[in-house]
């Protein structure tokens, strides 16, 4: 078992073995479940999407053709951008 300490702002600091036992990395997000009596459950928060939903994003747009390294990342640019922008609601 683990204990933490809260600091007077309500935050709480994990330390590395916890986050790495729950596969958290720097950047990634935290998912808390509120449960009845007062407990809670943490875990990482997977990320939406698969490889299917990437294939399918690139689907009709090559007509076949080889994609360079640049046009990948230019492509992954784009369904970032586009995916921040309907976070916040700007879609």
């Amino acid at each position: 078992m683990t204990t933490l300490s809260v600091t007077a702002r309500g935050q709480v600091t994990f330390r590395k073995d916890v986050l790495k036992h729950l596969g958290i990395r720097p950047g990634g997000k935290i998912r808390l479940d509120l449960l009845p009596d007062g407990r809670a459950e943490l875990r990482a928060d997977e990320p939406d999407g698969s490889w299917d939903d990437l294939r399918n994003f690139f689907a009709g747009k090559t007509n076949g053709a080889r994609l360079s390294i640049e046009e990948i990342n230019d492509a992954i640019a784009e369904a970032g951008a586009a995916a921040g922008m309907a976070g916040m609601g700007k879609e």
